[in-house]
């Protein structure tokens, strides 16, 4: 009998402001994503077991293309796996939408195709049913 809840996606959208950027170029770090992952694993958590629940571990975590002050990141988690108390989670942050300053200070575009900045899967738990 499978889980209703296994292939449940959660998705948030963030901009990142510039007050995150740390890098030259307005680059943000690797953190900032994983922080992102954080928030919508808590939403994944209430949907399916009506609690906030707690991080407990990544298993992998790549960093595939920089995240700039300025983007508009999509943050997806879907869940894959479901114990009694743990749900695995994998997690995806894209970039929608990018800042284009060469163009104009305030200037931005929507990409054609999101670019893949990081991919993770984690584990999260949550209390035991009542």
């Amino acid at each position: 009998m499978s889980d209703s809840r296994v292939g449940l996606t959660v998705v948030h959208r963030r901009y990142v402001p510039y007050s995150h950027a740390h890098y030259a170029g307005n680059l943000v770090d690797g953190a900032y994503a994983l922080g992102l992952f954080g928030d919508v694993a808590t939403e994944v958590c209430i949907r399916t077991d009506g609690d906030e629940g707690l991080f407990a571990s990544y298993s992998d975590v790549q960093f595939r293309a920089a995240m700039r002050a300025g983007d508009v990141l999509e943050v997806t988690a879907t869940v894959t796996r479901v114990g009694t108390r743990s749900r695995t989670i994998d997690f995806v942050a894209a970039v929608v939408c990018r800042g284009r300053p060469d163009r104009g200070g305030s200037a931005a575009e929507v990409l054609d195709v999101p670019v893949v900045a990081v991919t993770a899967t984690g584990t999260v738990v949550v209390p035991p049913a009542a």
